[in-house]
């Protein structure tokens, strides 16, 4: 199943109940933050890995396919790999987003654009546009390994990268941990307690016998 028809299947599952259903989804960098007016993202990554300079950003965003989100290893540097022209450009293209583990600039258009953009720092600095990145390699963002096509969710919560073989199974099982929770809020809406709710007795007299429960 593409990507486009799994974001429309499971629009309600978030990154919190992904990692709930996979506890060693890797997780990037809280430092890495939602820098536009919509945050949520969910696409297969284009890397890109440069070193103080957005030349290869700039290749990415003309290369890649609509949805794809941008993945750039830019070092932790702070310098701004991207800013109001490459956001612009990626929103003609139709991408799913950028996240750039270096800086972004131009925060007065930034912050009201429609594009999902993540970065670690904020800085009006800007690299240079002369050298030569590389493209579609494993890179590392956001302390985490990323590899072209896998699959990058984001939302208020955080970013974290999924493997695509695996993307359905997960996000089955996140959608169905959303739908217990929302039993649960149902249930504490109406009056019940999380001791009722969730059992909590019956838990830890387990525990302390030794069952491991879930």
């Amino acid at each position: 199943m593409s990507v486009s028809k799994l974001v429309e299947q499971f629009p309600a599952v978030d990154t919190t109940a992904v990692c709930d259903a996979d506890r060693t989804t890797r997780v990037m960098d809280s430092a890495l933050r939602a820098r536009s007016s919509r945050v949520r993202l969910f696409g297969p990554a284009f890397t890109v890995r440069c070193n103080d300079d957005f030349l290869a950003v700039v290749q990415a965003v003309e290369m890649a396919s609509p949805g794809d989100v941008i993945i750039v290893d830019g070092g932790e540097r702070k310098i701004a790999l991207a800013g109001e022209l490459l956001s612009r450009g990626a929103l003609v293209r139709g991408l799913g987003g950028i996240v750039v583990d270096a800086g972004y600039r131009d925060m007065a258009y930034v912050a009201s654009c429609e594009l999902p953009i993540y970065s670690r720092f904020v800085t009006p600095l800007a690299g240079t546009a002369s050298k030569l990145g590389e493209l579609q390699i494993p890179v590392t963002c956001g302390g985490v390994s990323v590899n072209p096509g896998d699959i990058v969710l984001a939302d208020d919560e955080g970013v974290i990268v999924a493997d695509p073989g695996r993307i359905r199974g997960l996000l089955e099982s996140a959608a169905a941990i959303k739908a217990a929770e929302g039993k649960l809020v149902e249930r504490l809406d109406a009056g019940c307690t999380l001791s009722d709710g969730l059992n909590l007795q019956v838990h830890v007299e387990a525990l302390t016998r030794g069952e491991h429960r879930h």
